[in-house]
């Protein structure tokens, strides 16, 4: 079985093993944040004046002979934008376009209809900064109806005062390797070709021994070497059973219709 159907979450059939490659782009992603929220911090001032002098993480390029860290980092910058989000204070330093400033975190990109009207224009230009509100009016005017939709249903917090980017996977809004992890392998890795249908969690909800859950899991995933699981396998091996020489030795007849294992079950008195 290889490791990415072991890495699986559990209620889909799987191990729920850390998924290593997701999990090192978490651990990246982390240094791709600081980036965002620590741009005083010595490493980061060095990266944005090699790099995004003129830009920031979240919209430069790779750029021209980068470094391994820098392609490595820029690797798991899908991660920051995927969790990352703009806590709206006065909107005066979030540009309209190509900044996860709605609510989920989507961004308003450069390509949709009526985009040019606000190409070098800041969030606050879209609000009623008296009340801190949006200036509907205004938003429909410009924008769709689905992006004007998703626009106003965007909260603006009178208590917020500086525009702030946040992590909306996490309640406290920082980055955490954990939370990371989670949105990548369930919403932006697509991994459920390897999910199997079934009531996985019975399984691992039955009072036995670990290794007996692990074995009747084994069983419905259908992974255990019966002669014939070999065959399949591409492993020369005849399918009669080693037991009772029956001529097709597989899980079924393994468990439950084998001469031996009704012996077993007999004498267990279940």
């Amino acid at each position: 079985m290889n490791w990415e159907k072991l890495s699986a979450p559990k209620i889909h059939g799987g191990m729920g093993f850390k998924d290593l490659s997701a999990f090192n782009l978490t651990m990246l992603g982390k240094q791709g944040w600081k980036f965002i929220t620590e741009p005083d911090s010595l490493v980061a001032r060095i990266f944005k004046a090699r790099y995004f002098p003129s830009g920031s993480y979240l919209t430069t390029t790779v750029g021209h002979n980068p470094s391994y860290v820098w392609c490595s980092i820029m690797r798991a910058r899908f991660i920051v934008c995927g969790g990352a989000r703009w806590s709206i204070g006065t909107g005066a330093t979030i540009p309209i376009l190509n900044e996860p400033c709605l609510s989920n975190g989507e961004f308003i990109v450069s390509d949709i209809p009526g985009a040019h009207f606000v190409h070098n224009f800041t969030v606050n230009s879209l609000m009623n900064l008296y009340d801190k509100s949006w200036n509907e009016q205004v938003v429909r005017q410009v924008f769709s109806d689905d992006i004007a939709n998703k626009i106003l249903h965007t909260p603006l917090i009178s208590q917020v005062d500086e525009d702030k980017i946040i992590w909306k996977a996490e309640r406290h809004g920082r980055y955490s390797v954990r939370s990371a992890y989670r949105l990548c392998v369930s919403e932006l890795i697509d991994s459920s070709y390897n999910w199997r249908p079934g009531y996985w969690t019975g399984i691992w909800n039955l009072k036995v021994p670990p290794k007996v859950n692990n074995l009747i899991w084994r069983m419905c995933r259908g992974f255990l070497p019966t002669r014939v699981r070999l065959l399949d396998k591409g492993v020369t091996c005849p399918t009669n059973c080693a037991s009772c020489d029956s001529t097709h030795e597989d899980l079924l007849h393994v468990f439950f219709a084998c001469p031996f294992a009704l012996q077993v079950w007999n004498r267990t008195g279940l």
